[in-house]
């Protein structure tokens, strides 16, 4: 069934097709950069599992969430992985273009579908000539990123399961804007860097608290403020970077 058009705002931003942005980073630069950019926005839709970047390939895009959230993974030789990341209508995937590099070590995937726009590289390093404050914010979010990948990198070395499970579940919902959330416990392993029965355990201890209710595939937040109070101090920490974005 065909979803109904939003109605635009006055001023909304949009692209050429009229595609409504709510994107941060899209929002947050000056019309006249926005102006540049604008022709080269490509919506699309994003979902569950998309592959945006793998791992030493050429980046060919960046990405720019509307909707949704993307994991930035690291996959071992033995194909062990880890996320190390998350973003969502805040940030962009192919954070490394900003600097000039066009090659990642993660993988960036589509972990809660969503939708967004994508400009080609090409495109993006020549608009960028000519529009110094989105440079500055790409650059900048670029760095923001590097500072999240090394908070997750210590919160999955040195805290509890059930302290790094409320953290991912707070930023996917911020990402969301639902308590509900498609998700198995596998696939909460893979992200936290353990196994299913651990996870599983930490998922029941915050069920019998009427924290979360776990489904078969699936997460309701059933109350914020106590899953906050599960959460290490990690979150918050990540959530300072991404309101750091857009300060002058």
């Amino acid at each position: 069934m065909k979803q109904a058009l939003r109605t635009l705002q006055p001023g909304e931003r949009t692209n050429t097709e009229g595609k409504a942005v709510s994107n941060k980073i899209l929002l947050g630069i000056p019309d006249n950069e926005y102006g540049l950019l604008r022709p080269h926005l490509q919506f699309l839709d994003m979902p569950h599992h998309l592959s945006l970047h793998e791992p030493r390939a050429k980046i060919e895009y960046a990405y720019f969430p509307n909707r949704g959230m993307v994991s930035l993974v690291i996959v071992t030789q033995e194909g062990r992985s880890v996320e190390v990341g998350v973003l969502g209508r805040e940030g962009f995937a192919g954070a490394p273009s900003a600097v000039g590099l066009r090659r990642s070590i993660s993988r960036e995937v589509v972990q809660i579908a969503g939708d967004g726009f994508r400009v080609g590289m090409t495109a993006l390093q020549t608009v960028l000539r000519s529009t110094p404050q989105l440079q500055a914010l790409l650059s900048r979010y670029a760095v923001l990123q590097g500072m999240q990948v090394a908070q997750t990198a210590a919160c999955n070395r040195l805290h509890a399961v059930e302290q790094r499970l409320a953290r991912w579940l707070l930023l996917a919902q911020d990402r969301v804007d639902s308590g509900q959330l498609n998700l198995t416990h596998d696939f909460l392993a893979m992200m936290l860097g353990t196994d299913r029965p651990t996870v599983s355990l930490a998922a029941e201890s915050m069920q019998k608290k009427r924290v979360i209710e776990y489904t078969r595939g699936a997460v309701k937040i059933l109350n914020r403020k106590r899953l906050e109070g599960f959460a290490c101090e990690c979150y918050g920490v990540i959530q300072q970077f991404n309101g750091a974005l857009l300060l002058k």
